[in-house]
């Protein structure tokens, strides 16, 4: 296990961000607790920080073979990040590329109607104010974002979409929808930051439509942790797995 001198910076719900040496740079440790219904459940399960961080960065990695800008440096153990530091936009980018969830409570789509083209949600990352939905003049007057920061970001979540939707079909999931966060980096660069992960995501099997995702702890079910770890096995290449000591499973 690499220990790394850190100081703690901020505090999240289910991460911890540190300040490290390089100024450039902090580390993000993924904790085990897990939250749902704006804060409301809550509890702590073994592994699923180490098994968020492991997808999280194998994502990234892909997303940056692809010309995406991310915010990823290096794993330097199984559920701690090394990333770049950014000027965070208060933004959650929500991507849906089937009606459920919420979309179905609040609008009249089908249940699993396939959206086509997808849809781009904007939401106020903000406790406050419990991250009401925005729309792109709300957003200008606000001074989150210009317009052409939003176009930009806009093109960036539709191929983050187009990318991991092609790697995991051919892995038998389908990528329902996903939440992402952006920031600038010090060239005023748009950046993809957080994570990418069952906990930000939505993950069905592509044949069974069964939930690989923190849906199965929204709905108090059990098997949160099996389900990640099915994930981290369909995701990760076996020489990964090894070096991360993964439990390989039979799938």
């Amino acid at each position: 296990m690499t220990e790394i001198k850190k100081e703690l910076l901020y505090t999240g719900k289910a991460k911890n961000v540190y300040k490290i040496e390089n100024d450039d740079e902090v580390l993000i440790k993924f904790r085990d607790d897990i939250t749902a219904l704006d804060g409301g459940k809550k509890d702590t399960l073994s592994k699923k920080g180490a098994y968020n961080a492991l997808i999280s960065a194998k994502f990234f990695k892909i997303l940056e073979e692809e010309g995406i800008l991310t915010q990823y440096v290096k794993l330097v153990n199984e559920d701690e990040m090394i990333s770049k530091s950014l000027d965070m936009i208060p933004l959650e980018v929500i991507c849906r590329n089937i009606a459920t969830g919420s979309l179905l409570r609040k609008y009249p789509f089908h249940k699993n109607q396939e959206l086509q083209p997808p849809v781009l949600q904007f939401d106020y990352k903000n406790d406050v104010y419990h991250d009401p939905m925005l729309n792109d003049s709300i957003i200008i007057a606000l001074k989150i974002a210009t317009e052409e920061q939003l176009a930009e970001i806009r093109r960036i979540t539709l191929k983050i979409n187009e990318i991991l939707s092609n790697f995991l079909k051919e892995r038998g999931l389908i990528l329902v929808d996903f939440k992402i966060e952006f920031g600038f980096d010090k060239e005023g660069n748009i950046v993809l930051g957080d994570e990418i992960s069952p906990d930000t995501t939505r993950l069905w099997d592509a044949e069974t439509y069964e939930n690989f995702d923190k849906d199965i702890f929204r709905k108090g079910e059990e098997g949160v942790v099996d389900a990640y770890h099915v994930v981290v096995n369909l995701v990760l290449t076996d020489e990964e797995k090894e070096k991360w000591n993964v439990e390989k499973l039979d799938l």
